[in-house]
């Protein structure tokens, strides 16, 4: 189904939405939602609250690319409960992309105003990417994928692509630096 009529399906208070949206896009979005908290329970749920989400935020909102919209969602939940869960006990893997994660962006204490800054700058630093880089950086930050996993799944080395997050992170804060947005 056509992701026009899913969100037609919302605004109609249908509950196929949710069915049609969880055939759709269930798989994908449960991989974002695996890649953060490593455990398919959590991310079963995670899901879930996704598609609870979904249809309480649909209407108001009329969301223009659906998968965009529910990886969003499924990500940020993922990444409360991974905060949550994780307050105490931590994992290596998962808190060094967390911790790469929140030097790139700014303090919690921001504004609206400059999350729509940060936003449209983090849009220009992508666009001014070549398109492997893009999808490194992608895939750690947005994906929360292993080095390892991306290193495989692009057929390069892994200090190929810990040098390249490296230096995409450095890039990242001058641009921010550059454009004015407070990190």
């Amino acid at each position: 189904m056509e992701d026009e009529r899913i969100v037609m399906l919302y605004w109609e208070r249908d509950e196929n939405a949710i069915r049609e949206t969880e055939m759709k896009y269930g798989k994908y979005c449960h991989t974002v939602a695996y890649n953060i908290l490593h455990s398919r329970e959590d991310a079963d749920e995670c899901v879930n609250d996704t598609w609870n989400s979904a249809w309480n935020t649909i209407p108001p909102q009329k969301p223009s690319k659906l998968q965009c919209f529910l990886a969003r969602i499924t990500r940020n939940i993922a990444i409360d409960r991974y905060r949550h869960e994780n307050a105490q006990k931590r994992s290596a893997e998962r808190e060094s992309v967390m911790e790469e994660y929140w030097e790139c962006v700014p303090s919690e204490d921001y504004s609206i105003e400059d999350e729509l800054s940060l936003k449209q700058a983090l849009n220009g630093f992508l666009a001014s990417l070549d398109a492997r880089t893009r999808v490194i950086f992608m895939r750690r930050y947005w994906y929360a994928m292993s080095v390892k996993d991306i290193a495989s799944g692009m057929r390069l080395s892994e200090s190929y692509v810990s040098v390249i997050l490296h230096r995409t992170r450095s890039k990242f804060r001058d641009y921010l630096t550059k454009e004015g947005v407070f990190i």
